[in-house]
């Protein structure tokens, strides 16, 4: 009898001690709940790299931990409808996709967690307090937007030979356009490239603006990253070809949309890594003392079709760079 009741509680000991790291996370039958807003239509690859972190950690979906994923359905105007549900969902925490995004879950709530999953400036858009003291309840990583602006127009040079004059595509909606367009200013000036600043409010002034970039004479074109800008890529990228402009883009995503290049953090990287802070937080982590990560990994997109439209080709020491060669 004795030996009977050992061996239960030694098969209950071992039982407890296999069970996911992740379980741990809450208390004995409360099942975390995260809130995800997330850019574009399902599947995308960064709500798929998001769930593998997750599983990379223990956690099982429907078992340890809940997922609530609200898409815009490239519609950023409605962040601030799908955060506001998620709060009322009572989530423990929400993972946001765009500065759109994690901007409406901000305006939402003071207190649940908020993770980014990138944001180009989230000092300089007024997320965080700093990088190593984020405070408040946001934390996450950085895209380091303005930090790749010398890199992108250094990599635009080398696609196009000879190239005096860029045209620079700029969102008149970003509050922080003006700082954007220093940054590029002072990229350009170390090229010895001249930059012609071209503002859009909307897709209605896409045409018209590749039109003055041609009036203008430039002889390419690269865009800030924005939200307005990724939903629209592929619009972008058919003005450019038909306006016979190389660009570049900030938005990784943007070459495989028919665009003719594209650099930035590795997205799909980030979003893997945004569930290492779900996983803090949960055990007890305040966001406000976790320090805002840079990425770790880039990533450089070249499209040798619309290079071919375009009349371009590109040099070998450029193509060795490139993480993808879209054939």
């Amino acid at each position: 009898m004795w030996c009977s009741t050992l061996g239960g509680i030694m098969i209950l000991t071992l039982s407890l001690l296999a069970a996911p790291r992740a379980a741990m996370a809450q208390p004995a039958g409360k099942l975390p709940r995260i809130g995800v807003l997330a850019p574009g239509t399902p599947p995308e690859p960064w709500t798929e790299a998001f769930r593998q972190g997750l599983r990379d950690l223990g956690y099982v979906e429907g078992q340890t931990i809940a997922l609530d994923i609200r898409w815009d359905e490239h519609h950023p105007e409605r962040w601030p409808a799908l955060a506001a549900d998620l709060v009322r969902l009572r989530v423990d925490l929400i993972v946001a996709g765009t500065v759109a995004a994690i901007r409406a879950a901000q305006h939402a709530t003071r207190t649940i967690p908020i993770v980014m999953a990138t944001s180009a400036d989230p000092v300089g858009d007024g997320l965080v307090a700093s990088l190593a003291r984020p405070g408040g309840n946001i934390t996450g990583l950085s895209g380091m937007g303005s930090e790749l602006t010398g890199k992108r127009l250094e990599l635009l040079t080398a696609a196009v030979p000879g190239l005096a004059r860029v045209a620079l595509l700029l969102d008149a909606g970003d509050p922080r356009r003006h700082v954007r367009l220093h940054a590029h200013e002072a990229a350009a000036r170390g090229l010895g490239v001249q930059l012609l600043p071209l503002a859009v409010r909307g897709p209605e002034e896409f045409v018209g603006a590749f039109q003055a970039a041609r009036a203008g004479q430039a002889q390419a074109l690269i865009m800030q990253g924005s939200p307005l800008f990724s939903v629209h890529r592929a619009r972008l990228a058919e003005l450019a070809l038909a306006s016979r402009l190389p660009t570049m883009a900030a938005d990784v995503g943007y070459a495989a949309a028919g665009g003719l290049m594209d650099y930035g953090a590795n997205q799909v990287a980030n979003w893997h890594r945004t569930a290492t802070y779900v996983h803090k937080i949960l055990h007890g982590a305040k966001p406000g003392d976790l320090p805002v990560e840079q990425p770790m990994t880039f990533k450089l997109v070249l499209n040798l079709k619309s290079a071919k439209v375009l009349g371009l080709t590109i040099p070998s020491s450029l193509l060795v760079q490139a993480d993808e060669v879209i054939q």
